[in-house]
């Protein structure tokens, strides 16, 4: 009897100890501290999003929506208003004051001498050096003390009015009133005129160029600006920002190019456009550089394969006196000129280099440079030149 109670209690205990096993183990299998939970299935069993909808889920997740910026961003800064420069006609006559004020000491000293109540051998010789030393040159000055001494020993006058007449009409005469000085812009058929403009750094070679393209602007020309100056690149740059102010397209290359290549590029842009005038700003570098100077007469056999060169422009300071001549001298020798412009005439200039220039050389002084503006350049007109020197009303 107890063995059978004994029995009966051990397969209860073992019983308890199998059931609480496997209760154990179910609860196990649950996330600790979390609760099982079955989903509530209604419908059909749900299916995985397409990949697409997946990848824009991602990134709407990753990147916040961009906001549409402001109108004012949106909107294209607008172009430049172009510069309208102005006409040619009368403006050295606009500048004449400056002129006055630079060479009217020249002037003055000359009409003293002349008005003095003794004109002796010492005086005329005192007028001759006054030439002289305005850079006139040797030979105009004899001239124009013979003619003056001659006239006044004939007349006999002393009186102001009269003696500055017979000093304008010499000086006049040396300058060459009746030299034509047109600057030759005019197209020929359907081919632009075509400038060259040549110098040694220093002198305002680009910049004359540039203020030569607002000058025919001004005019009502279309103009092409050709960058050959290739060897500086601070003389591209330059040319590029006179182009942008009146809407000359530039025609330039890589600092190095070939300055001959660009020449010709630039007369072909002004055909295919075209264009009044392309002018082009060549190399500077010292002129005694032989090398620099073929390299120019290139430049100008190349350029009259597509187009003949209406103009040759030499560009001197008018402040450098002899050596300025002697550049002259060596730039007509390789690409006869066929024009001068004289620039800082405005400065400590000695103006009688005019006289002496367009001597030496036989060519005449087409523009002039009066001033830092961009339309300081004017067309050279003697008369106008003459009187401000003489301060003449």
């Amino acid at each position: 009897m107890d063995y059978t109670l004994l029995a009966i209690l051990i397969i209860v205990v073992a019983l308890l100890v199998i059931g609480g096993s496997f209760l154990v183990t179910s609860r196990r299998s649950v996330a600790p501290g979390k609760e099982e939970t079955t989903p509530e299935v209604t419908g059909e069993p749900p299916t995985a999003a397409p990949a697409e909808d997946r990848d824009r889920s991602a990134e709407a997740v990753a990147t916040p929506p961009a906001q549409a910026p402001p109108v004012e961003e949106a909107v294209k800064p607008a172009e430049p208003e172009l510069e309208t420069p102005p006409p040619s006609a009368g403006r050295m006559v606009r500048l004449r004051a400056r002129l006055a004020r630079s060479q009217s000491s020249f002037g003055q000293g000359l009409l003293n001498l002349l008005s003095s109540d003794t004109l002796d051998e010492d005086t005329w010789e005192e007028i001759e050096d006054t030439l002289i030393t305005a850079d006139i040159g040797v030979t105009s000055a004899a001239q124009i003390v013979d003619h003056l001494r001659t006239r006044v020993k004939v007349l006999g006058t002393r009186d102001t009015d009269e003696v500055r007449a017979m000093l304008r009409e010499e000086l006049l005469n040396q300058i060459g009133a009746d030299t034509d000085r047109t600057v030759r812009t005019e197209p020929h058929g359907d081919r632009p005129a075509v400038i060259m403009v040549v110098g040694v750094n220093g002198t305002g070679k680009t910049t004359t160029t540039g203020k030569l393209a607002r000058v025919l602007v001004g005019d009502g020309r279309s103009v092409v600006l050709g960058a050959a100056d290739t060897f500086r690149a601070a003389a591209t740059e330059q040319l590029q920002t006179w182009g942008g102010r009146v809407g000359a397209p530039v025609v330039r290359k890589e600092e190095g190019a070939d300055p001959a290549s660009v020449a010709f590029d630039a007369v072909s842009r002004g055909i295919d456009d075209g264009a009044d005038t392309v002018i082009i700003d060549t190399a500077g570098r010292l002129h005694t550089k032989t090398g620099l100077m073929d390299e120019l007469g290139k430049v100008k056999r190349v350029v009259e394969k597509k187009s003949q060169v209406d103009e040759v422009l030499l560009v001197l300071d008018a402040t450098t006196g002899q050596n300025g001549l002697r550049q002259a001298r060596v730039f007509a020798e390789v690409v006869n000129v066929t024009g001068i412009a004289l620039t800082k005439l405005d400065g400590t200039a000695k103006g009688g280099i005019i006289v002496q220039v367009q001597r030496e050389l036989g060519v005449p002084v087409k523009l002039v440079g009066l001033g830092e503006g961009p339309d300081d350049l004017a067309p050279f007109d003697p008369e106008v030149f003459v009187d401000a020197i003489l301060a003449a009303d």
